[in-house]
C-alpha cells in the first residue's frame, strides 16, 4: 500500500524561521518537499493544521468510501464506482489549486432544476458542510490536547 510520502502529496507544516536564516529555510523546504508540498506558518496554527493535512484523509476517505457506496446502490461495479469517485476527488483538488474557488467550482456544474442541486439540497439537508466543519473543529481541539498531561 502506497503512503502519501510515496506519491509525493503529502502536506507539511513548520514553524516559521526569523528572516535572518534564508538558508535554514531553504534546506527545510528542500527536506519537506521531497515527500508533497511544504509550507511556513506560525506555531498557533498548529492544531489546525493537524486537524486538515493529519486528519483530512481520513475524512476524505469517509466522503470517497459514501460516493462510491452511492454509485453501487445505482447499480455500477464496486470498482468502476470507487474508481469514478476517487477521480472525481482528486479533480476537484486540482482545480482549487489551480485558482477555482470550491463555491465557483460548485455553482459551474450546478444548473438549475438539475440532478447537481437536487444532490447539495439533500446534502444540505443532511448538515453535511457543517458537520465536516465541527470534525476538523474537534479534530484540532483535540490535537491541542494530546500531551497536556505530560507537560505537568
Amino acid at each position: 500500500m502506497l503512503s502519501r510520502e510515496q506519491i509525493r502529496e503529502g502536506m507539511t507544516v513548520v514553524s516559521t524561521i526569523p528572516s535572518s536564516q534564508p538558508l535554514h529555510k531553504e534546506i527545510l523546504l528542500g527536506i519537506f518537499s521531497s515527500c508533497g508540498k511544504c509550507r511556513f506558518m506560525d506555531e498557533k496554527h498548529f492544531d489546525a493544521c493537524t486537524a486538515l493535512a493529519g486528519s483530512g484523509p481520513a475524512f476524505v476517505a469517509l466522503v470517497l468510501e459514501a460516493m462510491t457506496d452511492g454509485g453501487v446502490m445505482m447499480g455500477l461495479p464496486r470498482v468502476e464506482a470507487m474508481e469514478l469517485a476517487a477521480q472525481t476527488i482528486q479533480g476537484t483538488g486540482r482545480m482549487v489549486l489551480n485558482g477555482m474557488h470550491p463555491a465557483q467550482l460548485k455553482d459551474s456544474v450546478t444548473t438549475p432544476g438539475g440532478c447537481t442541486i437536487a444532490g447539495l439540497l439533500t446534502l444540505e439537508d443532511g448538515r453535511v458542510r457543517s458537520t465536516i466543519s465541527r470534525a476538523i473543529q474537534v479534530a484540532a481541539n483535540h490535537a491541542a490536547g494530546l500531551g497536556q498531561d505530560s507537560k505537568k
